[in-house]
């Protein structure tokens, strides 16, 4: 017969994605290159990693995806200035594709807005007649609610 369970120590969570704790024989055993390699392409500014107060690298498991496509794009024939160039053009589509969702969302809350807007409240819509017509004749014409 055993004594009493002691409690397991609590494994600690997993890192986040962008915290660098791999050094750099690591990173390169996970990416398959060389640390050398590693080492000038942080010099490059093709990948940036984060720095012990010693100085020494560590890298993050985004920084270990990033190098692994800098491998991928080398490994196809593209140069580092190449390599460089098409990093850069991905993080602006990102971007891009970050602020048409913003503005996809404003659109759609806009658009509820003015639907309830346009639903008749005691004394008709809160809004003036909007022409939903496709043909623009050039005229304007204005409207005055009578109180």
């Amino acid at each position: 017969m055993s004594g009493p369970r002691r409690p397991r120590p609590e494994m600690p969570a997993a890192p986040g994605p962008d915290v660098p704790v791999y050094v750099i024989s690591v990173a390169a055993e996970l990416t398959g290159l060389h640390p050398q390699t590693l080492r000038t392409y942080d010099r490059l500014g093709l990948v940036s990693p984060g720095r012990t107060g010693g100085g020494g690298r560590r890298y993050s498991w985004r920084d270990i995806e990033m190098l692994r496509e800098i491998a991928d794009l080398s490994a196809t024939g593209i140069g580092l200035e190449g390599v460089r160039r098409i990093l850069d053009l991905e993080l602006q589509v990102a971007a891009l594709q970050h602020r048409v969702s913003e503005l996809e969302q404003d659109l759609a809350v806009a658009d509820e807005a003015l639907r309830r807007a346009r639903q008749p409240g005691p004394s008709g819509p809160n809004l003036p007649a909007v022409r939903t017509t496709t043909t623009q004749s050039g005229s304007v014409t204005v409207w005055r609610r009578r109180r």
